[in-house]
């Protein structure tokens, strides 16, 4: 699928059909990401539970990493993670 450039966005970023969230790659938004320790991680799925993206991947009932595409670094995977097994470093680019 082309992705869209900023002409073809709606204005305000709008999402105007249902189930097509996932077409505009949001990732690039971010100052932070977080970064997962797989060493750390109990899956809890309290980063999962509270993301507002949909940006942490399970598979097998264990999480197996971020959605970059669309992470936008808010950082409450971080926040809420119980064992500090996602950490949020500056992005480079």
């Amino acid at each position: 699928m082309k992705e869209k450039n900023w002409k073809e966005i709606p204005i305000g970023g709008l999402i105007l059909d249902a189930g097509n969230a996932t077409e505009y790659k949001t990732g690039d938004w971010r100052t932070f990401r977080p970064e997962w320790s797989v060493d750390k991680c109990i899956h809890c799925f309290q980063c999962w539970a509270n993301c507002p993206d949909s940006s942490i991947l399970i598979k097998d009932d264990k999480m197996t990493g971020i959605d970059y595409d669309h992470c936008k670094g808010c950082g409450i995977c971080a926040k809420i993670c119980p064992k500090n097994a996602i950490e949020m470093v500056k992005e480079v680019k």
